[in-house]
Formats: structure tokens, C-alpha cells, sequence
């Protein structure tokens, strides 16, 4: 699924535009972004934990020269899938689409 498919599943799903869809699914997008960037770790239970994980510095190789080439430190974001996710991909359960409260029950 690309991001642009994301945005038609959310509009057609909800009763939201999709330039209204569009904003929900960049706002989400960045905020989970600047959370990694300062280092937080983004919990979605039942989905998964986005963390980021340092990598020290090592000697890599040119594949063309062979020559080794250092590679600096850095940082990378991971995702650990949660259990519920897991259990749903490997059909031992079965999605439970559910609805927000719209707070129209009145």
C-alpha cells in the first residue's frame, strides 16, 4: 500500500475529503517522524513500536575496488510488529474493522 492508497482507504473509510485525508495521514506522518528525530520511541499497541537504534561505526568495502571504505555511526528507525498484527497476518485471528466515536450517539 503507498501512501496515496493510504489516503483513498482513509476518505473512502471515514467521512473525510481526501485533501481532509491527505492532511490527517502528513500530520500523523510528521509527528511520528519528529518523535524518532528527538529519539522517542512511538507505541501503537496491538500495531507495533517504532524505536531508533544506534549502529556504531564499522569498515565497509567498495564492491568494485574491494577496498574498505569507513562507514559512519548512525542512527536508524525500527519497527517491532506487535501481537495482535502478527497473530492477523498469520491468519491465526481475523481483523476487527472498528469505528471512532463520532459523538453522535445522543
Amino acid at each position: 500500500m503507498t501512501k496515496s492508497e493510504l489516503i483513498d482507504a482513509l476518505a473512502t473509510r471515514s467521512d473525510l475529503t481526501k485533501a481532509r485525508a491527505e492532511l490527517v495521514v502528513n500530520c500523523v506522518f510528521d509527528s511520528m517522524t519528529e518523535a524518532l528525530q528527538k529519539g522517542e520511541g512511538i507505541e501503537i499497541r496491538g500495531f507495533g513500536s517504532f524505536t531508533v537504534r544506534p549502529y556504531k561505526a564499522y569498515s565497509g568495502r567498495n564492491p568494485r575496488t574491494g577496498e574498505p571504505v569507513p562507514v559512519p555511526p548512525k542512527r536508524l528507525p525500527f519497527f517491532k510488529v506487535g501481537k495482535d498484527l502478527k497473530e492477523i497476518v498469520n491468519g491465526s485471528r481475523h481483523l476487527a474493522i472498528t469505528g471512532g466515536d463520532d459523538g453522535d450517539d445522543d
